[in-house]
């Protein structure tokens, strides 16, 4: 059944940006959402290909320049900082890189072919007044189809060097420029680089510095040196620069390219010691104690040894971690933290602490003081918005000087009235036969033309009628011509903004059913269920009766029970000595009409026609899906 703790564990999903196909040299940047509340700050963990990759306190782990080496399968989950609450893993998402590994390249002088070569530069040594001219180039993918567009054209313009003679004849050179790296041209992420153009030329008290990286233009700057502090990954490069004289014109010759590689420690294993003694290690930065006892209290220290690598840390200093027995207070809601108004909710705060009689509950909202009382629980009813906030609590002993720790806040979340929207199916019952005609309507008081019926199979496919070959949706009524037993699965209605409403669990099966009511049972109501058979005229068979697998009625053609109650709630079916056996509907008693008003999660619990599979995969994943609107799409 239903649990509202699951909501507590929240879940991951990552996105790719601008594309999960991209090309070498683009920059790729994966950002992880986790739709957990009240965490201000999460610890980030990075899975590529199933095993650890890096951990950040940053959302997002960005690729610039990408390469191939950076494709693979992409999950991450958040651990909260400070705290206990981690999310699910995220399902994993691939990233292709592809790279075009050998360019033709084909230049043009005067807008007329003159010649192609693998090679990126074309060089004239010596240059003379004939090579002067406007020229372009394209590439063409040698072993592929991609081209690139045509170049702008560049204008080279030849002169003949000027030569004036007194005593000797003295002409002005081209300077040339070198770039160093310091301190090295091999560094670890976080290290500060420097990079240095310097030029031989006399005579220039100025120059405009011009950076190349991988033959692109990275930057100018008057400054002669340029420093990455921390350096990245996504610095290495092969860099070159020139010079270009400000206020003149003169210009350096391009230097050399000089290749900075640097290397990062993606993953750390672990190592705690506690009192000097080893204690544990693992790929996770954080340990954490839950429940911390008074045997965890002690000093502890760690240290890193690069996996895959032969890197490692210091020590770190100890750092002494004191236990008392002080107990910890925890807040729960009921019936669930998302309630509509007017409904009727209580906290309660439980403290675990021994050998007190008696507590004083301080209760507070939004971190401010809302309330004391000698009562361990605090009710609303009716619950209005106003009363939506994040609650907190402790106790205090009375009489005594106990006091326990604050619990963690517990976020109340109160929506307005629910819209009376309803699915509706025909024929009326959740468990049908194979090869019929199946009618899903989606019907509230003012226009029930903005719902639509989505579902969730068996196969984990989330499904929208009007989207899809299994069903045909007019207005708000989706039609199954023709079932088939794939066609299991929860069926509820879904808004325009997100909203879900009234899920139903429907069992399409060969053979034998159980007739059972879709929606939950009044209490003191007449129930009355009927074992169907689909190759007999009537239909109606004389069965065996079952409830949570015990026999509560055998050879009958229907089960009546006059005046239903809470303890006839339960698993049901039916079963026919040659036919067969139905599968198990969930029968649910509610004990007013007003409490059938709340949609979603409560709802859930109506009538399961249950596959053991699909009962546990969809109430969690309906759960989350109430709480993220539409990113489960």
């Amino acid at each position: 059944m239903p649990n509202d703790e699951w909501q507590e564990t929240p879940n991951a999903k990552v996105s790719i940006k601008p594309a999960q196909r991209v090309f070498r040299g683009d920059t790729v940047t994966l950002r992880c959402d986790i739709d957990g509340e009240g965490v201000t700050s999460w610890l980030y963990s990075w899975y590529k290909d199933d095993a650890f990759y890096s951990s950040s306190e940053l959302q997002e782990y960005t690729f610039s320049p990408v390469t191939e080496s950076d494709a693979g399968k992409y999950s991450c989950y958040g651990a909260e900082r400070g705290g206990s609450l981690t999310s699910f893993m995220s399902d994993g998402v691939k990233l292709t890189v592809s790279g075009v590994t050998s360019w033709l390249y084909s230049w043009y002088k005067d807008g007329a072919f003159y010649s192609s070569s693998e090679l990126q530069e074309h060089t004239f040594s010596p240059v003379t007044e004939s090579d002067a001219g406007k020229y372009s180039c394209y590439g063409a993918e040698r072993g592929g189809s991609r081209t690139s567009f045509m170049s702008d054209g560049v204008k080279l313009t030849v002169s003949v060097r000027a030569c004036v003679c007194v005593t000797c004849c003295h002409c002005t050179e081209t300077p040339n420029a070198k770039v160093s790296i310091k301190p090295a041209q091999r560094v670890f992420r976080g290290d500060t680089v420097t990079l240095r153009c310097d030029i031989d030329g006399e005579g220039v008290t100025s120059w405009l510095y011009s950076w190349y990286k991988d033959d692109a233009f990275y930057s100018s700057s008057e400054l002669q040196e340029h420093t990455f502090s921390p350096v990245t990954e996504s610095d290495a490069g092969k860099y070159s620069c020139y010079g270009a004289e400000r206020r003149g014109s003169r210009t350096s010759f391009m230097s050399d390219g000089v290749k900075l590689t640097v290397s990062g420690v993606t993953s750390w294993l672990y190592s705690w010691y506690k009192d000097d003694a080893f204690y544990s290690s693992s790929e996770l930065q954080e340990h954490t104690f839950s429940p911390v006892t008074e045997s965890d209290a002690g000093k502890y220290s760690c240290y890193g040894a690069e996996r895959r690598g032969s890197r490692t840390s210091f020590m770190s200093d100890g750092v002494k971690l004191t236990v008392s027995e002080t107990q910890k207070a925890k807040l729960s809601i009921k019936p669930s933290q998302r309630v509509f108004r007017g409904d009727t909710v209580t906290l309660r705060c439980d403290i675990d602490g021994e050998g007190v009689t008696s507590w004083l509950y301080s209760w507070y909202k939004d971190g401010a003081f809302y309330s004391s009382s000698e009562l361990q629980e605090h009710t609303f009813s009716p619950v209005t918005e106003s009363d939506a906030g994040k609650y907190s609590c402790y106790g205090a002993e009375r009489g005594g000087s106990r006091t326990s720790f604050m619990s963690d806040g517990v976020t109340l979340t109160v929506s307005g009235v629910s819209p009376g929207v309803s699915l509706i199916i025909s024929p009326n019952r959740t468990q049908h036969f194979t090869s019929v005609s199946l009618s899903l309507s989606c019907e509230d008081q003012s226009n029930s033309d903005r719902w639509r019926v989505r579902r969730y199979t068996e196969s984990g496919q989330w499904e929208d009628c009007s989207s899809s070959v299994w069903g045909s949706q007019t207005g708000s009524t989706c039609t199954i011509s023709s079932t088939n037993t794939s066609d299991t699965g929860v069926y509820w209605c879904q808004s325009e903004s997100g909203e879900k409403y009234h899920p139903v669990n429907i069992t399409v099966h060969f053979g034998l059913i159980l007739e059972s009511p879709v929606h939950p049972v009044t209490e003191g109501d007449t129930l009355t269920l009927r074992c169907l058979y689909q190759h007999s005229t009537p239909p109606n068979l004389r069965a065996d009766f079952y409830k949570d697998g015990s026999l509560i009625q055998n050879e009958t053609t229907e089960k009546i029970i006059s005046t239903v109650s809470k303890s006839h709630e339960g698993f049901y079916y039916c079963k026919h000595s040659e036919r067969g056996e139905s599968p198990k509907s969930w029968i649910s008693v509610r004990l007013s009409p007003s409490e059938s008003q709340i949609s979603g999660l409560h709802t859930l619990s109506s009538v399961l026609a249950v596959s053991p599979y699909l009962l546990v995969t969809v109430v969690l994943i309906f759960k989350c899906g109430r709480m993220r609107g539409e990113t489960s799409d």
